[in-house]
């Protein structure tokens, strides 16, 4: 009886100390897949690229090319005399603005005066001598009615009336001919604007062929602005001019880039592109009152071809370029980069215009791209916050387009 029990209980304890290695075992190897995965994933994490990113964002922006121009009065006229004379006194001071019509300077007029007097008193004669002509026709008319006078006689007087009343003729032209040589001895301004230095002092004899002129006077307000943009711009600003019921918006700012000076209309796209430079030349007026734009200063023109509505738009340091194009990192879901081609219409004021390739809301890499390859993790070192801000109303100068910019 003690035999046959003991050998099932034999039985019980090796299997029971089986079953104790078994699971010896399986937690053995359990812990140590799990020391292993544990420092993986923590190497995994650690591999990840620090990227600073921005949100493709969709907003209308004002689309402009860049040019750089030179400030040119609207209008100048060098004064100068008309006739020969002494110059007797000089009816502005330098450097002051002038109305059209107003006195600029006053030559001697005497010999002018005495050449007028004259012709007035040679009418004078001639209509004296033409109306006792006339008399002497009605006479010899009557005359010949009653056979008292010779044909001849009356043909002769016919002929002096007709003579001496081209003799009058000649008298007032020539009469005219003195008021307008007088009338030289005022020199009028012939337009409205600001005088530059005297050029010649009172007590002078000036001449009608002197060259430099009396003074110089330039339109300032309204002034020009006139600039230059490379040739491939041409049909972006002709299309922008054919679709526009308004002048083009032209903008001026100091060379430094500072606040905006002056806002004016383009009044002058040049009928031929300039072979030799490569550039077409355009032209604009602004309204000066203040006097910030000046003849000869240099500025930084900014045509306004219109407004792009509801473009998508990121920072412009997400832009990369390569042999194969232009491209973008784009985060997706995983938090992993893939290389996304795109379709660049423009760069201006820091924000690239995206033509094509991206969609509002996506994630781009602005900042820590040459650590990337597609497909490797990223994580967020910080978001380009408001930096694909509308800045159509700041003010500020933008930054040279590339060559060839379009809208």
């Amino acid at each position: 009886m003690t035999t046959t029990l003991s050998k099932p209980r034999s039985t019980l304890l090796i299997t029971a100390a089986i079953l104790v290695l078994i699971g010896a075992a399986g937690w053995g190897i359990v812990h140590k897949a799990g020391a292993v995965t544990t420092p993986a994933a923590t190497a995994n994490s650690a591999n990840a690229v620090s990227v600073t990113t921005a949100a493709v964002k969709q907003q209308d922006m004002p689309m402009y090319l860049n040019g750089v121009g030179t400030v040119t009065s609207n209008a100048r006229v060098t004064v100068k005399a008309r006739i020969d004379g002494q110059l007797d006194k000089v009816g502005f001071v330098e450097g002051q603005d002038v109305k059209a019509g107003q006195l600029l300077a006053q030559i001697d007029p005497r010999t002018l005066q005495a050449q007028l007097d004259q012709a007035l008193a040679q009418k004078a004669k001639d209509q004296a001598q033409l109306a006792n002509s006339r008399l002497d026709l009605q006479r010899y008319t009557t005359l010949v009615q009653q056979d008292a006078a010779t044909q001849q006689t009356l043909d002769t007087t016919r002929a002096q009336v007709t003579q001496l009343q081209a003799a009058v003729q000649a008298d007032e032209a020539q009469i005219n001919y003195a008021k307008v040589q007088l009338s030289f001895t005022r020199i009028l301004a012939p337009i409205s604007g600001r005088v530059g230095a005297r050029l010649v002092d009172p007590g002078n004899i000036i001449h009608a062929a002197d060259v430099n002129g009396l003074v110089v006077i330039n339109q300032i307000d309204p002034i020009a602005v006139v600039f230059t943009l490379p040739e491939e711009t041409f049909q972006s600003i002709n299309t922008a001019l054919r679709g526009s019921q308004k002048p083009l918006s032209v903008q001026t700012f100091p060379r430094d880039n500072s606040t905006m000076l002056a806002q004016g209309n383009l009044t002058l796209l040049n009928n031929q592109i300039d072979t030799s430079s490569g550039t077409v030349q355009l032209k604009a007026i602004f309204q000066n009152p203040s006097h910030v734009l000046w003849p000869g200063q240099y500025v930084n023109a900014r045509l306004v071809l219109g407004d792009r509505k509801q473009a998508l738009t990121v920072p412009a340091a997400a832009v990369q370029r390569s042999q194969d194009g232009v491209y973008v990192y784009v985060v997706d879901a995983d938090n992993t980069v893939k290389n996304q081609p795109i379709q660049l219409a423009n760069i201006q004021d820091g924000i690239a215009v995206i033509d094509k390739g991206l969609s509002p809301g996506q994630r781009v890499v602005v900042d820590g791209q040459y650590k990337l390859k597609p497909g490797i993790k990223v994580t967020e070192n910080g978001a380009a916050a408001g930096s694909t801000g509308n800045t159509g109303g700041t003010g500020k100068a933008p930054a040279p387009a590339a060559k060839g910019a379009r809208n």
